[in-house]
C-alpha cells in the first residue's frame, strides 16, 4: 500500500470513524428508555452471586485459546511435533499479531514464529486451514441464526425482506463452495501445479495435501466447541448485565452477530465499536437493555481478545531479548 494511504487510513480515518461510531454507540445508549434502571441493576450484579459469571468467563476464555492451540498442534503435526504449550505460546503471540493487522492476517506471523525455520513458510497454509474450519462453523451457525430469528428480524422491519434472502442465498452459497475446497484441498495443489511461474512454490501448499478427512472433521469439532464458548460467555455476561435474554435467543442472536463480524471489514482500531454497533442492532431485536448489550461486547472483546494480546506481546519480547543475547554470545 502507498505510504500516504497508510498515512490516511490509521491517522486520518480510523481515528474518525472511531470517533463517529463511538459518539453513535453512546447516543443510542443514552437515549435508552429505562438507562438509569439498567445502571442500577448492573451495580447490584457486581454484589451479588452473578459476580462468579465474569470468573467463569475468564476460565473460559483460556478453555477458547487452548482449543484452538489445540488445532494448531494437530493441524502442524504434518510437518513438526509441538508439545500443547509451545502450541498454546503461538496461539498467543498470533493474537498479539493479529489485533493491529486489518482482518487479523497478522496471526499467522505470530503463529509461525515457533515454527522451525525451515517450516515457517509452510505452516501458513495450515493455519489457513485452521481459520477456513472456524469460519465453517461461523457460517452455518449464522445461516441457521438467520433462519430462526427471520420472524424477528421482519417485524423489526431492521431490513427488508428481500435483502434477507439475498444474504441468506448469498451465505449459503459461499458455504457450500468453502466446504467442497475445505474437503478437496488436493484440487488446489495439483491446480498450482498446472500455473507456469507459480508452481515452484507449489511446496509452501503441500503440507496441506497430506490432511485426511478424519483430521478435517476433528478440526471443524474443535471449531463447533470454540463456537459454544463464545455463546457461554455471551451467555454470562448477560446475566451479569442485567440483559433478559433466554439461552436458546441468545445463542442464536450471537451466532447472527458473529456471521456480521466475519463478512464485514474489519480495521482493528474499530473492531470493539464495530462489535457493539452489531451487536446492539441485533440483540436489540430482542431486549431494550442497550447499555448491557454494549457492556456485555466490550467486556468478551476485551478479555478474548486484549488480554491474550497482551500476554502473547510478553512471549514475543521474551523470544527478541533470548534471540539477541545469542547473537551477542
Amino acid at each position: 500500500m502507498n505510504k500516504n494511504i497508510k498515512i490516511f487510513v490509521n491517522y486520518f480515518l480510523g481515528p474518525v470513524l472511531f470517533v463517529w461510531l463511538s459518539w453513535s454507540i453512546y447516543n443510542q445508549i443514552r437515549h435508552q428508555s429505562n438507562l438509569s434502571l439498567s445502571w442500577q441493576h448492573i451495580s447490584e450484579s457486581f454484589h451479588s452471586p452473578l459476580l462468579w459469571n465474569f470468573v467463569f468467563v475468564m476460565l473460559l476464555m483460556g478453555l477458547n485459546w487452548s482449543i484452538e492451540a489445540w488445532k494448531w498442534k494437530l493441524a502442524v503435526n504434518k510437518i513438526q511435533s509441538i508439545s500443547f504449550g509451545r502450541a498454546f505460546k503461538a496461539i498467543l503471540s498470533g493474537v498479539s499479531f493479529s489485533v493491529s493487522t486489518p482482518n487479523r492476517v497478522g496471526e499467522y506471523v505470530g503463529r509461525v514464529m515457533y515454527m522451525q525455520e525451515g517450516n515457517r513458510l509452510r505452516a501458513i497454509s495450515l493455519s489457513i486451514i485452521c481459520s477456513m474450519s472456524q469460519l465453517i462453523v461461523t457460517l452455518v451457525m449464522g445461516i441457521t441464526g438467520l433462519i430462526y430469528m427471520m420472524p424477528e428480524i421482519y417485524a423489526a422491519e431492521f431490513v427488508s425482506g428481500f435483502w434477507v434472502k439475498v444474504l441468506l442465498y448469498g451465505i449459503t452459497a459461499v458455504l457450500l463452495f468453502l466446504t467442497v475446497f475445505y474437503f478437496r484441498l488436493s484440487w488446489l495443489v495439483k491446480w498450482i501445479d498446472r500455473i507456469p511461474g507459480i508452481s515452484r512454490y507449489a511446496y509452501l501448499i503441500n503440507a496441506i495435501e497430506n490432511i485426511n478427512a478424519t483430521m478435517l472433521l476433528q478440526l471443524l469439532s474443535l471449531s463447533v466447541i470454540r463456537f459454544f464458548v463464545f455463546g457461554i460467555q455471551y451467555y454470562l455476561l448477560f446475566r451479569l448485565f442485567g440483559v433478559e435474554i433466554g439461552w436458546w435467543q441468545g445463542f442464536w442472536a450471537t451466532s447472527i452477530t458473529f456471521l456480521l463480524l466475519a463478512i464485514i471489514p474489519t480495521i482493528a482500531l474499530l473492531e470493539v465499536v464495530q462489535r457493539s454497533t452489531v451487536a446492539l442492532k441485533i440483540f436489540g431485536l430482542l431486549t431494550t437493555n442497550e447499555l448491557g448489550i454494549g457492556l456485555t461486547t466490550i467486556t468478551v472483546w476485551f478479555i478474548n481478545l486484549i488480554i491474550p494480546a497482551l500476554a502473547g506481546s510478553l512471549l514475543i519480547l521474551g523470544i527478541k531479548i533470548f534471540k539477541n543475547r545469542n547473537e551477542d554470545t
